[in-house]
């Protein structure tokens, strides 16, 4: 019965038909590139955010889905601030907290491709202070107490060590361990370092691990910052201004607002959601000298949304090619896989399914999770602290932008966008 049952369906097309229409929904995976958006499910969007923002959980959002060079969804929620009731726009500008990450990979690899940095020159030729950097490693005193020793790295940290965050640096502000203890103690963000003094700092607190042997988050993008600067003979700002942000037409994309227009400008979390836990202020409206290369830019949607088109095409926009197609491929290529020999810490932020390039996190498989999130392979995503939140889907030719500012809400409300744009998928 069930072979003739088959049969019929082969000879029929239907067994084709149903092999050909995945469940788009929930769960689905690596979607066929023929799939087409349904306006009615994207209107699902509208429903979501028009919910939360009653429910008073996030003040508002800007959401943008481009296809095909087109845009099929792009709308505004809510307002940009609940004290001043203004209205979201595409110059509102937001704190991008660690979005900033993937523009300080690219600006690095620019670097890179005109031969002024080497991806595993060391960091101390660009600032010293590296060569002497010390592993903090927790021991135990015959009486069961726990202190910290410090140990010489086996290897110099590399550039591609502090791309890959695996460098050992790594962030004072959340886990246990003695050295993120050692690392919040010595209250490296205090003052107004200049961005230079800023990584002399990181390298004088221990590392968590030895370079190359593990993926920790951390502040190794902000000695990116100082390496631009050595390696350009500009600051780090101007850099990334001419180079990217100048050409690309993001003209609302900074470190500090220093003009009153500016600041009005500002979307702002919800009263009570106002801690980005950072471990330091995220205040862009009082300049200071350091510009951070892992959290500090701000940027509007406008701005955004050009920089994450120039990666959906590979590292090129409207003609003018800012990575080369080898450069790019590089930067998009998982380089913390099984076979590379770092292992993952409990905090790897790319998830689930997701390897690790250099500034961007890599799908490369469906994950452990049943069933899996929605995606395709070769998806590149990354997101902040503050809400904000990118994906890339080459194989759909589609990426989505996500703007908001809301700390405690971020993961839920990107998890269910994205299910919500991959549902809207038939």
């Amino acid at each position: 019965m069930i072979l003739r049952r088959v049969a019929r369906l082969l000879m029929t097309g239907a067994l084709a038909a149903l092999i050909a229409s995945p469940a788009l929904a929930e769960g689905s995976f690596d979607p066929p590139p023929t799939a087409q958006f349904s306006q009615e499910k994207l209107g699902r969007i509208d429903a979501f955010f028009g919910k939360i923002i009653e429910e008073g959980k996030i003040p508002g959002a800007v959401v943008y889905i481009e296809r095909h060079g087109k845009p099929v969804y792009s709308k505004y929620f809510g307002v940009r601030d609940v004290a001043t009731k203004a209205p979201m726009t595409d110059d509102t500008i937001f704190r991008l907290a660690s979005l900033t990450k993937p523009f300080t990979a690219v600006a690095v690899m620019t670097l890179v491709q005109d031969g002024k940095i080497k991806l595993d020159d060391p960091v101390s030729r660009y600032v010293p202070a590296f060569a002497d950097v010390k592993v903090g490693v927790e021991k135990t005193k015959e009486g069961g107490e726990k202190y910290l020793d410090f140990e010489p790295v086996k290897r110099p940290i590399k550039i591609s060590d502090l791309l890959l965050h695996t460098s050992g640096i790594t962030y004072g502000f959340y886990g246990d361990s003695l050295a993120r203890k050692a690392i919040a103690a010595a209250k490296i963000y205090d003052g107004d370092p200049s961005t230079a003094e800023f990584a002399e700092r990181i390298a004088k607190v221990p590392l968590q691990e030895q370079p190359g042997t593990l993926w920790d988050y951390g502040n190794s993008y902000e000695v990116l910052g100082r390496v631009i600067e050595v390696a350009s003979g500009k600051s780090f700002y101007e850099y990334q201004k001419e180079k990217l942000f100048d050409p690309l037409g993001m003209k609302d994309t900074r470190y500090y607002l220093p003009e009153e227009q500016q600041k009005a400008r500002m979307a702002q979390p919800m009263p009570n959601d106002a801690d980005f836990r950072v471990g330091r202020p995220s205040r862009p409206d009082i300049v200071k000298k350091w510009e951070s290369g892992g959290g500090g830019l701000t940027s509007t949607p406008h701005d955004v949304i050009r920089f994450v088109r120039m990666l959906l095409h590979k590292g090129e926009l409207d003609g003018k090619r800012y990575l080369s197609e080898a450069t790019f491929k590089d930067m998009t290529t998982d380089h913390v896989g099984p076979s590379s020999g770092i292992a993952r810490d409990y905090f790897y932020f790319p998830g689930d399914g997701f390897g690790y390039g250099y500034g961007l996190a890599v799908r490369t498989d469906p994950g452990n999770a049943k069933p899996p999130p929605p995606g395709s392979l070769g998806e590149l995503k990354w997101d902040g602290a503050s809400g904000c939140y990118f994906i890339v889907d080459p194989k759909l030719d589609m990426f989505v932008v996500l703007m908001e500012q809301t700390p405690s809400h971020r993961q839920p409300v990107q998890r269910e966008l994205k299910k919500l744009v991959y549902e809207a998928l038939e």
